[in-house]
C-alpha cells in the first residue's frame, strides 16, 4: 500500500510539472535574432537606422503595445497589428547623434502582450567623433 501511494505522489508531481511547462510554452510569445547592435564609429550628427527582427514563437497572436526610447535621439517604429504565431515582425530604431559624443549605450523598452510578461529591452550602441571638416579655405 505505501508503494503504491508513493507512486501516486510521484505521478502527481510529473504530471504537476507537465502541466506548468505547457503553460508557459502556451501565448504569444517573442524571440528576436538579436537584441543588440554595435553601429561601430560614426561623425557626431549622423543617424543610424537599424531593423530588429523577431518571431512570435507562441501560441496565440503577439501584440507590441508600447516602445519607448531611453532618450529622445533614440526613437522605435514598430506595426500596431498583431503577429500571428509563426509569422516575423520588425521594429527599427533610429539614433540621431546630434549632441552626442563619445560611447554611446541607448536602449528601447517594449511592453508586449507575450505570456511571460517581461520587458524586452533592445540596445543600440557605438561611439561617436567630432566631425571632421575638409581644410576649404
Amino acid at each position: 500500500m505505501k508503494k503504491l501511494m508513493i507512486m501516486m505522489l510521484v505521478f502527481c508531481a510529473v504530471q504537476v510539472a507537465k502541466a506548468q511547462e505547457e503553460s508557459v510554452k502556451t501565448g504569444p510569445m517573442m524571440e528576436f535574432k538579436e537584441k543588440l547592435f554595435n553601429f561601430g564609429t560614426i561623425a557626431q550628427g549622423d543617424t543610424v537606422l537599424h531593423t530588429f527582427v523577431f518571431e512570435n514563437v507562441g501560441t496565440e497572436p503577439l501584440r507590441i503595445l508600447a516602445a519607448r526610447g531611453s532618450c529622445g535621439c533614440t526613437v522605435p517604429k514598430y506595426s500596431k497589428e498583431e503577429i500571428a504565431p509563426g509569422a516575423k515582425g520588425e521594429v527599427q530604431v533610429r539614433f540621431n547623434s546630434a549632441g552626442k559624443m563619445g560611447n554611446q549605450n541607448k536602449t528601447v523598452t517594449l511592453t508586449t502582450n507575450a505570456a511571460d510578461k517581461k520587458p524586452i529591452i533592445l540596445t543600440i550602441r557605438g561611439t561617436v567623433t567630432a566631425r571632421t571638416t575638409d581644410g576649404e579655405d
